[in-house]
């Protein structure tokens, strides 16, 4: 049978992964076999959501489906975090994996709280659905999930005695675990940053999470961690890092939806107040030009954004809201053959220098001094991927590191 679960979190506590992955060892301790253990994600776009719109379903044998719901039922009522207003889980319990239908709608697009009620009447499902139960259709999507392309990720899990305290890690070993494994894990570190981003900072039981293309390649990099002793960790199979949240542009873009577009940049990016860049993009599918954003948290990803030029053609990836494309990452697929010209650096004490008149070449603002030769650069981006940094990336968006030749 398979067992879903979600929405048992909130901002200030507790973690679906971490009810399921105690109910898992419950199970077993009852005599239960528990098979593959999926941690899957749905439309990140969704705004109820508490915090990673992440849904958990336990593949299980033995014993009845009555006496695994009871089972699991019992553990959410105990854990889950009722007095948050945007909690309201759900628990189902089905005896074959449904129709993926009804997965990739709620991965994709949205689903109703009606429609997924009468979804579960019909497949003859056991379901619970707490306060307004919005966490069915969660827990409806992750037992009818289908993984064509799948990653796993180690949870590992505090002591509840320390929840809601620092978490204690020897962040050079997270450096060193992430070049140790690197690129069979990825989003462990934010090299270019300095910083540890696989370690939550909440009051979550989560210490850390490691990503990665095999189980074994997580045990191997968890292995090279120092933290705190967390209690036990718990490997699942996702849907993370796949970009299987992505449509088909089809030139009539929805709020909310995700989508991979190809096209070609009709209007050279321009920096924003507050440092988010914009630019204006011609889908290939026609239709009117969109507007394409790179905030201002995914950093040094915009500054590739900003050497993009009119006639680039390139392939967009991101989310479509409030009329235009937030970028998750594109693909530089044949630049314009253009020069960029710019003022040289002065060879005498390294200041910006000024054009001296036409035909007379260039003098320091610093230290007069004065050159004849015309500085000219090429592109400052090739053909390729870029993404942004790994402390801005959305669990479903595929890395770099797993990009290959797509």
């Amino acid at each position: 049978m398979f067992l879903g679960i979600d929405d048992t979190d909130s901002p200030d506590g507790m973690c679906t992964t971490y009810l399921g992955a105690m109910l898992a060892e419950n199970l077993r301790r009852a005599g239960y076999t528990v098979g593959e253990m999926r941690l899957i994600r749905l439309n990140p776009n969704v705004v109820w959501k508490t915090r990673g719109n992440a849904a958990v379903c336990l593949e299980v044998t033995g014993g009845t489906p009555e006496a695994v719901f009871d089972a699991a039922c019992g553990l959410v009522e105990e854990f889950a975090e009722f007095d948050c207003e945007n909690t309201n889980p759900g628990v189902v319990v089905v005896k074959e994996r449904p129709d993926p239908a009804f997965y990739y709608q709620a991965l994709q697009r949205f689903c109703t709280i009606g429609e997924t009620v009468r979804r579960l009447d019909k497949i003859g499902a056991l379901y619970c659905g707490y306060k307004c139960g919005r966490g069915l259709i969660g827990a409806l999507a992750a037992v009818s999930s289908v993984l064509p392309d799948a990653t796993y990720e180690l949870l590992a899990y505090r002591s509840p005695e320390r929840f809601g305290t620092p978490r204690e890690i020897v962040e050079e070993s997270f450096f060193a675990s992430a070049a140790a494994t690197f690129p069979h894990t990825w989003d462990t570190v934010d090299p270019a940053a300095g910083t540890v981003v696989c370690v939550p900072h909440g009051k979550d039981p989560v210490l850390y999470g490691i990503r990665g293309e095999s189980p074994e390649w997580v045990e191997a990099s968890a292995a090279l961690l120092l933290s705190e002793p967390p209690t036990f960790s718990q490997i699942w199979k996702t849907n993370q890092g796949t970009d299987a949240h992505l449509l088909d542009y089809d030139g009539e873009p929805l709020e909310g939806l995700s989508y991979r577009i190809d096209g070609v940049v009709i209007a050279e990016p321009l920096t924003r107040c507050g440092g988010h860049v914009q630019f204006l993009f011609m889908p290939d599918t026609g239709g009117p030009a969109i507007i394409v954003f790179a905030f201002e948290p995914t950093k040094e990803f915009r500054h590739m954004v900003r050497r993009l030029l009119s006639g680039d053609r390139i392939t967009l990836c991101g989310s479509w809201r409030k009329n235009a494309l937030h970028l998750e990452k594109f693909r530089a697929n044949t630049l314009v053959t253009t020069e960029v010209r710019e003022s040289p650096k002065c060879p005498v004490c390294g200041g910006r220098m000024t054009s001296a008149g036409y035909g007379k070449g260039y003098k320091c603002r610093n230290c007069s001094g004065r050159i004849r030769d015309v500085a000219v650069q090429m592109r400052e981006i090739t053909e390729g991927w870029y993404e942004v940094p790994p402390d801005a990336r959305r669990h479903l968006a595929k890395p770099i590191a797993r990009m290959q030749d797509d």
